[in-house]
């Protein structure tokens, strides 16, 4: 079809614009979208999105497409990441008598003309406790009732306080009853009810976004245009002026890294949404019409001890570990630079949550022979014993050997299980280095990288390590993960606590936290469960990788940085065209 897009003659950086997009639709056999193409801001993605079936994405691809169509009742602004109303009108109303949150709702509209009601927000809430969907369920499973009190105002009836219900609870995104209530009925007639949600194909779904899908075009392109219908177009939100002021977002599919980039070289997209590997950073810093981005991430790598055996149930053998490993060079020369030390098993660019003065066994000020100097002093304290000790008479630092334990025993050759170089490099060189570091002081240790399949199987699944290197690339801002990851309760085959750690007094805060309604209380809790952990050291919090992106400067303006990079709703609603 012909493109009936005009171009004013003396714009002459717009009409530049225009044949590049047109080269890059024309070129995978798309057409021009009929919108003024100088104001279509495009978007370099590694893979396509799986679905637009809100139930069953979890992709990455999808997630992206999808949130900016389907949205919550609350987002996080970009500077603190607090709660901020989004669909909802003001902040939640609750009442300890009844325990109860009251939630009235913006006037908003779907982007098929029908009104967004407290009807919708019911049904997505019923709609996951019915089907028990597994990835939302324990967001709503402590709720007994959604009460519609009109068309907007919304009650939801507690079974018990729970403190994710403000954090997680109210940034689900809802989905409409309109679209989806032929598909629930189907579904309930199914042999897998859940299955038969997830498998149901969407072509065209209908959401409260900035942004309503127009093509899709499978393997070449995706076309989002803006909402009309949008409530937010004009609001003044958290100190910004919401738009969108673009007309739309294409999103090209190039398969792999090195082809997005050189298109981001050459203009033919405005950012390429994905991690900006090291090897590309200098040649696009140097290039005059992009600008990188550096974030920080809501992600934890670190190194884990099976505490349910010795040694590694001893914490003094834990402490003089966590001496050893130089998490400084680990952030220098395994990540060259681009990362943040981890203190805290609560990421530090979560300013909230993150405690800032949990024990950090000096990983910022002692030198290597300082390292293990204070890790001998630990061990040799706690009872352990050296054939050769790392440090001699004249307290020099030399080549450990013949490490025993308090009883007397040798300590036996134990393993660092890694995901392969292949998988996570990173992660792969890290458990090197701690080998390394550990063998200075005469322990027998040896890294081993495994399928991570294999990998998840023997420390979830079966419990059978010593220790290992994973991390958690995208956590979730509630920190109620500490009380999954360390309650004793959750020492059980393929449970969350893989270390298998156990201490009462960190269980009743971890309940403590869950049940806590008010945040300054409930952060007093996380904070003294941040220190216990890093006290006891079940876990040896290793680097936080920054999220490095790039963007052309050429075309547009207005990207909003914060945790997790910038392609956030906050830059696509304020994106001007220069």
């Amino acid at each position: 079809m012909a493109s009936k897009t005009r171009i004013p003659f003396q714009m002459n950086s717009l009409f530049r614009r225009f044949v590049i997009l047109a080269g890059v639709l024309l070129a995978v056999g798309g057409s021009v979208p009929e919108v003024r193409a100088a104001d279509l801001v495009k978007v370099g993605l590694l893979e396509e999105p799986k679905t637009l079936n809100e139930w069953l994405a979890s992709d990455a691809w999808s997630k992206k497409v999808l949130g900016l169509i389907y949205y919550p009742l609350y987002i996080r602004e970009p500077d603190t990441l607090t709660l901020v109303p989004w669909l909802a009108e003001s902040d939640p109303v609750y009442d300890e008598a009844t325990l109860t949150y009251t939630i009235r709702l913006r006037e908003a509209m779907w982007s098929d003309g029908t009104p967004f009601t407290a009807e919708d927000v019911a049904f997505t809430a019923d709609v996951i406790r019915e089907f028990k969907d597994s990835s939302r369920l324990a967001k709503f499973e402590f709720i007994k009732e959604v009460e519609v009190v009109d068309p907007r105002t919304v009650r939801f009836h507690l079974s018990e306080p729970m403190a994710v219900f403000r954090e997680r609870t109210l940034t689900t995104p809802i989905v409409q009853k309109k679209q989806w209530l032929p598909v629930v009925e189907a579904a309930r007639k199914a042999e897998n009810p859940l299955a038969s949600l997830r498998n149901h194909t969407v072509k065209d779904p209908v959401g409260t976004g900035p942004f309503v899908l127009q093509e899709w075009k499978q393997g070449a392109y995706l076309f989002l245009k803006r909402n009309e219908r949008f409530f937010g177009k004009g609001l003044n939100l958290a100190g910004r002026t919401l738009g969108p002021n673009i007309d739309g977002i294409i999103f090209k599919v190039f398969g792999t890294s090195d082809a997005a980039v050189m298109a981001l070289k050459k203009g033919d997209i405005d950012m390429f949404w994905w991690q900006i590997q090291a090897g590309y950073i200098q040649e696009l810093e140097n290039h005059p019409d992009i600008k990188l981005y550096t974030n920080e991430r809501s992600a934890l790598y670190y190194m884990g001890f099976n505490v349910r055996k010795p040694p590694f149930d001893n914490v003094a053998l834990r402490r003089a570990v966590a001496y050893m490993i130089d998490r400084n060079f680990i952030m220098l020369r395994v990540l060259q630079g681009y990362g943040t030390m981890m203190t805290s098993i609560v990421p530090p660019g979560n300013v909230f949550w993150h405690c800032p003065d949990a024990p950090e066994y000096a990983a910022r000020v002692l030198l290597r022979d300082e390292r293990t100097r204070k890790a001998y002093e630990i061990l040799t304290e706690a009872g352990f014993s050296w054939d050769t000790p790392p440090v001699n008479a004249k307290g020099e630092v030399v080549q450990g050997k013949g490490i025993r334990l308090p009883d007397g025993r040798p300590m036996e050759a134990f393993t660092i299980l890694t995901p392969p170089a292949d998988y996570d490099p990173a992660r792969a060189m890290a458990g090197i280095m701690i080998q390394e570091w550990l063998r200075t002081a005469g322990l027998p240790a040896s890294a081993k990288p495994t399928a991570f399949g294999s990998l998840i199987d023997q420390v979830k699944g079966r419990h059978e390590f010593d220790m290992f290197v994973l991390g958690y690339g995208s956590l979730s801002l509630d920190p109620d993960y500490l009380r999954n990851f360390f309650h004793s309760e959750n020492n059980k085959p393929r449970g969350w606590n893989m270390s298998g750690y156990s201490n009462p007094e960190f269980d009743r805060l971890a309940d403590e936290s869950a049940r806590t309604m008010d945040p300054e209380a409930r952060r007093k809790c996380i904070f003294e469960m941040q220190r216990i952990i890093m006290e006891d050291a079940p876990y040896i919090p290793l680097y936080n990788p920054h999220l490095v992106e790039a963007v052309r400067t050429d075309g547009f303006e207005g990207w909003v940085p914060m945790l997790e990079g910038i392609g956030n709703t906050w830059s696509f609603c304020t994106l001007k065209a220069k």
